[in-house]
Parts: C-alpha cells; structure tokens; sequence
C-alpha cells in the first residue's frame, strides 16, 4: 500500500528491522508497544485502520483534502 521496505518501516517506527523481518514472517508475537509504534508509524503515513463492522477490519489509505 505504501510501498515502504521493511528498513523504512522500522525507522519509521523506531524499531528495528530484523523486528520487522520476525513480525512479517512469523517468527514471533510483537510485543504490545512494538506494535503501537508500527500502528503510529503507518497512521502518520496516511493509512487508516478500520474496525471491524459487520464487513471486516482492514486498512486504506487516507484521502486527501483538496480545498
């Protein structure tokens, strides 16, 4: 969605990569705070997070506000 490596999502974040490489893959739970700071990260980029509502959670990017 944002074509980001996982190198500019970890800055992004404040994490570290090799953190990004083990979420993506699997190879372990991210701990709660690791996960508030990718959400933050992501949400300061433009995508939004959206509840589940019957249809199912997901994501999309934000729209722009042309005045």
């Amino acid at each position: 969605m944002l074509e980001w490596s996982q190198e500019r999502l970890a800055e992004a974040a404040g994490i570290s990569r090799p953190t990004v490489k083990d979420f993506e893959r699997g190879a372990r739970t991210p701990h709660p705070s690791n996960l508030a700071s990718i959400r933050a990260a992501l949400e300061t980029a433009g995508v939004e997070f959206i509840a589940e509502n019957g249809g199912g959670a997901g994501v999309r990017l934000r729209k722009e506000i042309t005045t």
